[in-house]
């Protein structure tokens, strides 16, 4: 169902458009997928759920829930860094995970790594059944504000 409201705001009767600013990490899947990396509207950027790839695309950490999780984190920080922004931008994070005692506990060990100090931040973590990939054991969607 689309979102009618990210494409036009009305203002006195009038629809505008909305200015999108869309980035990339030049994998082949994002044009054969249709999707961008990341999009931002106004001061907001709407990072899409980052997964355990290098940058030629090849998947890391296999098997390695805090492998996979520092490289997902990675690769957030190289979207948002294309928008002059940081991990501590981030108000809202979602992580979809295969192995949730996995992920607590990876998680304990990158949260202070990723971020500076207690960041202050809107969390979700759900367990999935599998991701867009079998090798894959975590995928972090985020959004942001500058």
């Amino acid at each position: 169902m689309m979102r009618w409201d990210l494409f036009f705001r009305t203002c006195n009767s009038k629809a505008m458009a909305i200015s999108k600013e869309a980035k990339s990490l030049g994998m082949s899947w994002e044009k054969e997928y249709g999707y961008s990396q990341a999009v931002k509207v106004d001061n907001t950027i709407y990072v899409s759920g980052q997964v355990s790839h290098d940058d030629k695309g090849n998947i890391v950490g296999l098997q390695n829930m805090e492998l996979q999780m520092r490289q997902a984190y990675a690769n957030v920080e190289k979207v948002l860094a294309q928008y002059g922004a940081t991990m501590d931008s981030i108000v809202d994070e979602i992580l979809f995970v295969t192995d949730m005692d996995a992920a607590f506990a990876a998680r304990v060990k990158c949260r202070q790594e990723v971020f500076s100090g207690n960041p202050v931040l809107a969390s979700t973590i759900v367990q999935v059944q599998r991701l867009a990939f079998p090798e894959l054991m975590v995928e972090i969607r985020c959004i942001c504000k500058l």
